[in-house]
């Protein structure tokens, strides 16, 4: 086989590019005519390697905010080292969670000058379920109690509750923690994490009870709540396995570095089915990436705005340009049919009989078949709008 001279090729995969640079290695000088004539022409293809150029990911974006010690000698940190090394299909399943929102995050901490360590969180606190709860009141991607939410500007109405806005929780997420870092611990970030956990209350006593032992105040050295005892260590461990996954028989997904979602204005309510058609997309897609909204719909205000796909940002804002106002709304419409009642209608849309009666001016339970009902708009209606 002849090879030409002075040629180099670029071989483009799934996984990357191939390049080829000027490394010695010996495999490529087999592939080499060995009759090749010239001390030039051995080291050149004696010098050829190929090398691979991964695609920019959004690992690898996180992967260069990591300013935080592993600490993977503590045997607090090897323990949970050892949990994922046996557990590899739970990063893996959090990690496919996590594909619309791990850019967001990472980038927002990037622009809040905090270690990408922390997009991680989610991980431990909400399996990266931006509509998680928890029987103690923690709610969203941050798990947020409410009062803390309230505190950090999370507001909760019949229509939206901001722990499970990511966008806005993201970022008070943030806000929180700096918070704690710099007005208690100096900047030091491993209490800031423990007191977003435990409270600033619960660790501040702990480092008290540890000066009146003799012990020093850093994290390592305090005696916390049990969860909170675990959860920088298992922190910690996750960030070394998603640093190094191959070494933990993790496979991560690829996530693309590149935006997922825009946030437009609405100017004006709307229910999710007529925003997704305006964008074109199903409207389950707009509920998952709206999971604020209590209801199928925009909150009732002027300077309503939600989240569609980057991708279907164009479309929308030229649809809803010709949108007639008459058209804007945050209630559903629903046809009465025989058989129906006030309750079953109700029970149908999750609202309940009182709202109806109050959105349709009705004093009793008696409807007729034909008549045209205003429904307040909640997550549980069924087939769109029931026009």
């Amino acid at each position: 086989m002849n090879f030409p001279p002075r040629r180099c090729h670029v071989f483009v995969g799934l996984a990357g590019s191939l390049l080829l640079s000027a490394l010695p290695v010996t495999a490529m000088a087999k592939t080499a005519p060995e009759a090749a004539s010239g001390a030039s022409q051995r080291t050149f293809w004696s010098s050829l390697v190929l090398q691979e150029r991964r695609a920019p990911d959004v690992w690898n974006r996180l992967r260069k905010g990591f300013r935080m010690s592993h600490e993977t000698a503590n045997p607090r940190v090897a323990e949970w080292l050892a949990w994922y090394r046996e557990h590899p299909q739970h990063v893996e399943q959090v990690a496919e969670q996590a594909k619309p929102w791990l850019r967001w995050v990472t980038r927002r901490l990037e622009a809040h000058q905090l270690p990408s360590e922390i997009a991680l969180l989610p991980f431990i606190e909400s399996g990266y379920d931006p509509t998680a709860t928890n029987p103690g009141g923690a709610a969203g991607l941050w798990q947020f109690m409410p009062g803390t939410g309230d505190a950090m500007g999370l507001s909760r109405t019949a229509w939206y509750d901001g722990r499970h806005d990511v966008v806005a929780a993201t970022d008070a997420a943030m806000n929180y923690i700096k918070q704690q870092a710099d007005r208690w611990y100096d900047g030091d970030m491993l209490l800031a994490l423990a007191a977003y956990n435990a409270g600033a209350g619960t660790v501040n006593a702990a480092r008290n009870a540890a000066a009146n032992r003799g012990d020093p105040i850093d994290y390592w050295h305090l005696r916390l709540p049990a969860e909170t005892m675990a959860y920088i260590p298992r922190l910690l461990a996750l960030s070394a396995v998603i640093a190094e996954p191959e070494q933990y028989g993790v496979a991560l997904p690829s996530i693309p570095d590149k935006t997922q979602f825009a946030q437009v204005d609405t100017g004006g309510p709307l229910t999710l089915s007529m925003a997704a058609d305006l964008a074109g997309v199903d409207p389950q897609t707009l509920r998952d990436l709206n999971p604020g909204f209590k209801r199928a719909s925009t909150r009732p205000r002027d300077d309503a705005s939600l989240l569609v796909p980057a991708a279907a940002k164009q479309r929308f804002l030229a649809n809803l340009a010709t949108l007639p106002t008459a058209e804007r709304t945050v209630l559903n419409r629903y046809v009465v049919r025989r058989g129906d009642t006030l309750s079953a209608i109700a029970a149908r849309f999750g609202a309940s009989v009182n709202e109806i009666r109050q959105e349709n001016g009705l004093e009793g339970s008696i409807i007729r078949i034909g008549q045209t009902l205003s429904v307040p708009a909640t997550t549980l209606a069924q087939n769109g709008d029931h026009r």
